[in-house]
């Protein structure tokens, strides 16, 4: 089993009681959340032999650091995050766990030109930006997912294939605070094997139960989805592993 327990201003990962992930946070850039757990979880599972790896939107790194740990790299880790604060973290926290890192900023694939990957980790979980406004997720950091949150994970799955090694697996989150049928059909377009690997269901925070009025306004427009069951708000995260892109 592996776990996460965040101590002061570091965030540490257990794998399976055997080995420690420590990485620094910081107040710019998108800290670990239960969607990033979900992802390694996933990923892991789904991953049976090592290949080149790229974490997109990498954040601290605990997504592309955790796989590396678990022996699903073949060679360096890639990662990329179109936050600089977020790569010179990466880099950081790389150098404090002895993990070999290619860690670069840009726009989704900007900064991957000519360069294909064996697995690719979306690692870019949008939410509708109205909801990101009143969440405790970004408090500090950019949401530029659009209205209905599906903009940046929309791009990359189109994106996704011109940067896949023959046979290569795209890893998607898809989180029920945005558009999930706009990701997933944008998706099965692109790929012909769309298949779920994973449901976690989350209760609202606390903070955002003030705003009910703004989340049903969404709800009623399909622009998320959540249900009421046992006094609670519940919401979800799903993860995708996508392959076989379309020819056209």
């Amino acid at each position: 089993m592996a776990g996460y327990r965040t101590v002061g201003e570091e965030y540490r990962y257990d794998i399976e009681g055997k080995e420690e992930i420590i990485i620094e946070l910081h107040d710019n850039v998108f800290a670990p959340t239960g969607t990033s757990e979900e992802i390694i979880k996933a990923v892991s599972t789904n991953l049976i032999k090592p290949g080149t790896l790229l974490d997109l939107g990498c954040g601290s790194g605990i997504v592309g650091f955790s796989l590396y740990r678990m022996g699903k790299v073949s060679s360096k880790l890639y990662a990329s995050d179109i936050s600089h604060h977020a790569v010179e973290l990466v880099r950081e926290n790389a150098k404090k766990n002895n993990i070999e890192c290619d860690a670069r900023d840009g726009e989704i694939f900007s900064p991957w030109v000519d360069k294909k990957f064996d697995y690719i980790i979306d690692d870019i979980s949008g939410i509708s930006q109205e909801i990101a406004e009143i969440s405790p997720w970004f408090k500090n950091t950019m949401c530029n997912s659009g209205k209905d949150g599906a903009d940046l994970v929309v791009n990359a799955i189109r994106q996704a294939p011109s940067y896949l090694s023959d046979g290569g697996k795209f890893f998607f989150p898809v989180l029920s605070l945005s558009n999930v049928d706009r990701i997933i059909s944008c998706a099965s377009d692109v790929f012909e094997c769309v298949e779920r690997l994973s449901h976690k269901l989350w209760a609202l925070p606390d903070e955002m139960k003030p705003y009910l009025d703004r989340l049903n306004e969404l709800h009623k427009k399909g622009y998320i989805k959540y249900e009421e069951k046992f006094g609670l708000i519940l919401w979800y995260t799903d993860v995708y592993v996508a392959y076989n892109p379309i020819k056209k």
